[in-house]
């Protein structure tokens, strides 16, 4: 250590520097110290994010995931885990059961009731030592079908029309000719009704369906006269929607769901509103309440039966019956994010619920009553358990402000305890968004949602997909069954 002068050889003047320098030493000391605090401060505080940070990464990695069992999620979106080797991935023990049964007694194809042809094969002599024998000593060893399918060829129906000059009334005339063969387009129903199935039930592209066209049906038809074909039955699709609208706009019981869609590269929604008789998709830019005034067109079903979207809560009907496949699902995910207090029991009430539901034809009117008034006690006791996780927490806060609405579907046998049936009938959108993209055009865009339309109310009338689409370009036939 350096050792301190002695101050009684200073003069005054060097004193009087000695202190001064003292004095700046100790300003510097005292702003470095400030700047270490400082930069002691800073790290505490990075380090206090950083730690959270951490938390909440760890949080997420060991959180579940959302998937199809725990949420709205398709399917298609979960993650696959990997098979073990040597396992084909498309093996299905269904299709195994299938397979060893063909070949058994039972097992197979079905003979048609109604063959074209029969043919009856007789021997005439033995393969065995060549002498003739008898076709009265022979029984039958086996039966079974050939199918084929006759090659295909258009059928092509020339129109010469005729016309003139009326001399009694000083006007030109032309002859009336059939129903459907009109001047204008040379594709008439069949193909029309064909290409229309194709394209909107099978996603074809036009290229393909062009390609499909001229080798199988020998018919050629370009990507442009297709969409040429497109835009004229859209107008007598249309007519039919109109149809199955009134009927929608005057139906007691409307099931509602939605999903995106793509239309010239922006997002847009695909909705549906559907029963047991009609189903309406429409496809709009807006997911608000709005496409529900504009389809119901003011009209105020007794029921509405949707998911807990907020434009479905503000829906027009009088009572509304709450999806319980979506709580379901939304209690599983709960569960797994680690509430052990509100979410397994609530999950065991709608399951129980879903039991009773599948046998209330076969049981009592009163046991039923007994039965409903016991969920609602099993209902009333989950929502005084004090959860402390932020999914069971959130659970309790929804049901308590929706208790009513989760088993209208008791009181009415008519409705359904979930709003499945509107899934399905988008189900077919979504493969035809992921096989096409998206749509390019509006009349694209509406065509399809016509389509759909027609398509799903023919499934509930009992038809298939392309019976449905042929019957609604039938210029003589009515879409809907009598009564």
């Amino acid at each position: 250590m350096k050792k301190l002068s002695d101050l009684s050889q200073l003069t005054e003047q060097q004193k009087d520097l000695f202190i001064i320098e003292l004095w700046e030493a100790l300003e510097r000391a005292r702003e470095e110290n400030s700047k270490l605090k400082e930069e002691n401060s800073k790290l505490k505080t990075e380090n206090e994010e950083l730690g959270a940070q951490v938390k909440r990464l760890e949080e997420k990695l060991n959180a579940r995931s959302k998937n199809s069992r725990n949420s709205s999620n398709s399917p298609s979106q979960d993650r696959k885990a990997n098979k073990p080797d040597g396992e084909n991935c498309g093996e299905n023990p269904t299709r195994k059961r299938r397979e060893a049964s063909v070949g058994r007694k039972g097992g197979g194809r079905a003979l048609d009731a109604n063959p074209d042809q029969i043919i009856v094969a007789h021997a005439k002599t033995c393969p065995h030592c060549g002498e003739a024998v008898e076709t009265r000593d022979q029984h039958l060893h086996a039966v079974y079908d050939k199918i084929e399918i006759p090659p295909v060829k258009p059928v092509v129906t020339r129109v010469e029309q005729y016309g003139g000059h009326c001399p009694h009334c000083d006007k030109d005339y032309v002859s009336p000719v059939p129903t459907g063969m009109e001047a204008g387009t040379p594709f008439g129903e069949s193909v029309q009704s064909l290409a229309t199935y194709f394209r909107y039930t099978h996603a074809i592209s036009y290229e393909r369906l062009a390609q499909l066209f001229g080798e199988v049906y020998h018919l050629d038809i370009s990507e442009g006269g297709l969409a040429n074909l497109f835009h004229r039955v859209k107008g007598r699709f249309d007519s039919r929607v109109e149809k199955i609208l009134q009927r929608l706009r005057s139906s007691r019981l409307v099931c509602s769901d939605e999903t995106g869609a793509r239309v010239n590269g922006r997002n847009e929604w695909e909705w549906v509103f559907q029963n047991k008789d009609v189903c309406i998709h429409v496809i709009r830019s807006s997911r608000g309440q709005k496409v529900i005034q504009e389809v119901m067109g003011g009209h105020r079903p007794k029921i509405w039966v949707s998911d807990l979207y907020s434009a479905q809560r503000k829906n027009p009907a009088e009572q509304w019956q709450v999806c319980l496949a979506h709580q379901l699902r939304d209690c599983q995910y709960a569960i797994e994010m680690g509430d052990t207090v509100f979410a397994p029991r609530m999950k065991i009430v709608l399951l129980r619920s879903f039991v009773i539901h599948k046998r209330r034809d076969r049981l009592k009117q009163n046991t039923l009553y007994q039965y409903r008034c016991s969920l609602n006690r099993c209902l009333a006791q989950c929502l005084e358990l004090q959860p402390i996780n932020k999914e069971g927490i959130r659970l309790r806060k929804r049901y308590g402000q929706i208790q009513k609405n989760l088993f209208l579907f008791f009181e009415d046998a008519t409705i359904p305890p979930t709003n499945n049936s509107s899934e399905q009938a988008l189900r077919m959108s979504k493969l035809f968004r992921k096989v096409t993209n998206c749509f390019r055009s509006t009349w694209g865009r509406d065509l399809f949602a016509s389509i759909r339309s027609v398509v799903n109310t023919g499934k509930r009338q009992g038809m298939t997909a392309f019976d449905a689409i042929k019957k609604a370009l039938s210029p003589i036939t009515s879409f809907f069954a009598p009564g």
